[in-house]
């Protein structure tokens, strides 16, 4: 059974790899918007979460293997102020993965909640992400975890 805790400088490698898994559905689904990472670069934006206060980079690992497993980067927020807008907060899961050759085992649940304990311990008020909507694996998946639609994010290229 994996164990999820918070991430460490050791795991960029691993974390590197696993966001070449996630770039590759990224640009399948919106090669528009999305490109790979050069090796590497993904470095410095892990050192800023670490730094956060208001980040967190949690990371799935099994003894059985080397290295991170999957994670799950997870951003707490607070609404703008506006008058329309109720003055509350939120975790925005940025990121999550699993490995492919060791997905439908749990983990990617196991980061879900410990992403949402995340968000209980900073006071949030709810928990949202995006999905493709080509994705339908992971669609289904965030409904299985109690997630619904809210909202349909719409675009116009000029």
């Amino acid at each position: 059974m994996p164990v999820i805790r918070e991430m460490k400088k050791e795991d960029f490698d691993s974390i590197e790899g696993l966001y070449a898994e996630l770039e590759e559905d990224a640009v399948l689904y919106q090669p528009e918007h999305f490109v790979f990472s050069k090796k590497g670069e993904r470095s410095k934006q892990l050192e800023q979460i670490m730094q956060s206060e208001n980040q967190i980079m949690l990371v799935a690992e099994d003894e059985n293997y080397e290295g991170a497993i999957g994670f799950a980067h997870v951003i707490f927020a607070r609404a703008k102020d506006f008058s329309c807008l109720k003055p509350q907060s939120n975790i925005y899961l940025q990121d999550l993965v699993v490995t492919k050759k060791l997905r439908s085992r749990g983990t990617g649940t196991q980061l879900l909640n410990a992403a949402k304990e995340y968000g209980r311990k900073k006071g949030a008020d709810f928990f949202r992400t995006q999905v493709f909507p080509q994705n339908k694996d992971g669609l289904r998946f965030y409904e299985r975890n109690g997630f619904s639609i809210k909202m349909f994010t719409i675009e116009c290229p000029f």
